[in-house]
């Protein structure tokens, strides 16, 4: 099979003619130039634009050679799919159908698989809510030999929430004094919810003014409190608890 450069001189509704610089016009049909099902041969291809296409047959009964552009492409789609697994890229996909177990994506117009459970970081209890959508992923596995392209979107989306995370904490101030609710207790201290959506450390030592050998005896899970920023590290809020003062 010979791959060629071909000008495009037509574009219909179910094929695209080329210009082989030969005896006859070249033929790609619409199923020939991408799996996608959704794409749209008039936005994507246009009179003059230079494509690549592999002849498949000499003639197809009309004097035309039948070429495949999808063909051609699906080989530098896979290189392109495995540089992007080796750098780990980044890259937005539009959710194409929800099916068994997870959902269907296309990326460089080759047919992906997301798993349910890389949809994102979290649970996701209805996949329907995906149906559509479009989210970053990454590329897990790139295997041309068995056609399998995996697709993840929960090193994205975890790696977007920290973004937004550090970006909050670069914002808080030591000496800032908010409200909070107490979201888990440990035996070093208590964890509380911010109302600006971070989360910081009480420790027990910054409980009360009274030493206390777990942070239970004075406080408990789903407690409002007021705390004070004391200390900002490594991207890790310190908090001291501001207790209401005796008349």
């Amino acid at each position: 099979m010979h791959r060629h450069e071909n000008t495009v001189i037509d574009v219909t509704d179910d094929a695209v003619i080329v210009d082989l610089k030969a005896y006859a016009d070249g033929v790609i049909r619409k199923d020939d130039l991408s799996e996608d099902p959704d794409f749209n041969m008039a936005e994507m291809i246009h009179p003059g634009d230079e494509i690549t296409a592999t002849v498949m047959a000499t003639n197809d009964g009309e004097g035309n050679m039948v070429l495949s552009k999808k063909e051609a492409n699906q080989v530098l789609a896979w290189d392109k799919l495995k540089n992007m697994m080796e750098e780990r890229t980044v890259v937005p996909v539009k959710i194409a159908e929800i099916v068994n177990a997870g959902a269907v994506a296309y990326l460089e117009g080759i047919r992906g698989f997301i798993p349910a459970s890389r949809l994102s970081d979290e649970y996701v209890e209805d996949l329907k809510e995906f149906d559509g959508k479009t989210i970053e992923v990454t590329v897990i596995t790139a295997d041309e030999e068995t056609h399998r392209l995996v697709l993840s979107g929960r090193e994205a989306a975890r790696e977007k929430k920290q973004e937004e995370t550090n970006k909050k904490i670069a914002k808080c101030e030591v000496g800032a004094v908010m409200k909070g609710t107490v979201e888990t207790l440990k035996d070093y201290g208590a964890f509380v919810n911010l109302d600006d959506g971070l989360s910081g450390l009480l420790h027990v030592s910054q409980i009360s003014t009274q030493r206390i050998k777990h942070p239970g005896v004075v406080l408990k899970e789903g407690q409002k409190v007021t705390v004070k920023i004391i200390g900002i590290k490594d991207g890790k809020i310190s908090l001291l608890r501001q207790t209401p003062q005796p008349w």
